[in-house]
């Protein structure tokens, strides 16, 4: 895609309104392919980069007389507002942060399109790959080991190629657990806990249906799990939805591990908001962040409608739930919810924060997205073959 096709005034002449506590800047406006930056000129500060457009969540514009204004709220919770000579220029600039900023393919996005001076894009995949951090945990314990059934994203196009699994499991086992698990994402390790033995797993709901259906290979994994943990182990499966969404997914062809069928391991229900009822909280949050004429007693009446600390009062408790689980119980934890991505990871990563002191430091915690968010989640399979062809 050619981005000049989208960007119908390139630059004008702006004034940058950055808060009521630092003095506006004045410069040109500039309009790229991703970026837009402010340059105050060769005798005033450095060029400013703006933000990236894809962060971006909304854009308003207003005009009067010969000039305008447009009002960027951001992902990030920033509003920037900008006024622009020209009611020409302003529209035309509105309309292109618009275009560029809802790009639908990632292909488009700025990773793929920024190459560093001397790296190969095969240099820069996997800054963390799986393999190392199978590393660490061959060094604590023998019961785990790294499995490349994946290797062509068959079995999960959504996991990456190696994944770490109990070692007295085979892959043709992994191959039916996948099977039995929506999206193919089977039960995997997301983080030992040396201190207890115990593990934090994550994994996508059974395929039980109506009919109750099940799979001995899935129940002999997670079998493996607490037999390689300690003699007598026990484990909990959280399930981020709630009781009634978990009956009602059966119904469906989805479901939740029978009791009967997993011995050692007990259910439980932690509800956590997804979708389109959480995007409209954290848009309700920005709006209230977003308006500085407000009263204090307006602005948390605001905060608490909105319920977003609601929500991450919910995930905390759940992480916070599991994390406690591993410590104080010694008990293997699996996490869950429909398709095993974004409130699961949102509970795994929590955990490993509060339950790891590595996973706090700068470069542990760009681990753990990677790890968890990344390779695991949302640019596996199907974009890493695209890279390869």
């Amino acid at each position: 895609m050619e981005f000049s096709e989208l960007i119908r005034t390139g630059q004008a002449q702006a004034e940058l309104l950055r808060g009521p506590e630092m003095p506006p800047l004045r410069g040109t406006l500039c309009v790229t392919g991703h970026h837009l930056l402010l340059s105050p000129g060769p005798q005033a500060t450095p060029d400013l980069w703006l933000l990236l457009l894809r962060s971006v969540d909304s854009i308003e514009k207003r005009v009067a007389g010969d000039a305008g204004t447009i009002t960027l709220r951001c992902k990030d919770l920033r509003v920037l507002q900008l006024d622009i000579e020209g009611v020409e220029a302003t529209l035309d600039i509105a309309r292109s942060i618009e275009a560029l900023s809802s790009l639908e393919s990632v292909i488009t996005s700025f990773p793929f399109f920024y190459r560093p001076k001397g790296l190969r894009l095969g240099e820069a995949w996997h800054f963390h790959p799986p393999e190392r951090y199978y590393k660490r945990i061959a060094r604590e314990t023998r019961a785990w080991r790294l499995s490349e059934a994946n290797e062509d994203f068959s079995l999960c196009p959504s996991y990456p190629r190696a994944v770490i699994v109990p070692r007295a499991v085979d892959d043709d086992a992994l191959a039916r657990s996948a099977r039995f698990r929506q999206g193919g994402r089977f039960p995997v390790l997301s983080y030992y806990h040396a201190p207890s033995g115990t593990v934090l797993l994550r994994s996508s709901q059974p395929l039980t249906g109506p009919q109750k259906r099940r799979c001995a290979e899935d129940e002999e994994l997670l079998r493996a799990v607490l037999a390689e943990a300690r003699p007598g182990a026990r484990g909990f499966i959280v399930d981020t939805r709630s009781a009634q969404a978990a009956k009602q997914a059966r119904m469906t062809g989805g479901g939740t591990e029978a009791k009967a069928a997993y011995p050692g391991w007990k259910r439980l229900h932690r509800p956590l908001e997804r979708g389109r009822p959480l995007q409209e909280s954290f848009v309700r949050l920005m709006e209230a962040c977003g308006d500085p004429e407000q009263s204090m007693d307006r602005w948390l009446s605001r905060l608490d409608g909105c319920r977003w600390l609601s929500h991450v009062k919910e995930a905390l408790s759940t992480a916070c739930l599991a994390a406690q689980g591993m410590e104080w119980e010694g008990a293997c934890i699996l996490v869950h919810g429909a398709e095993g991505t974004d409130s699961t990871l949102l509970v795994t990563s929590l955990g490993q924060l509060i339950l790891d002191p590595l996973s706090r430091t700068m470069a542990g915690f760009q681990e753990l997205i990677e790890r968890e968010w990344i390779q695991a989640c949302f640019c596996a399979g199907p974009i890493h073959l695209s890279l390869q062809r």
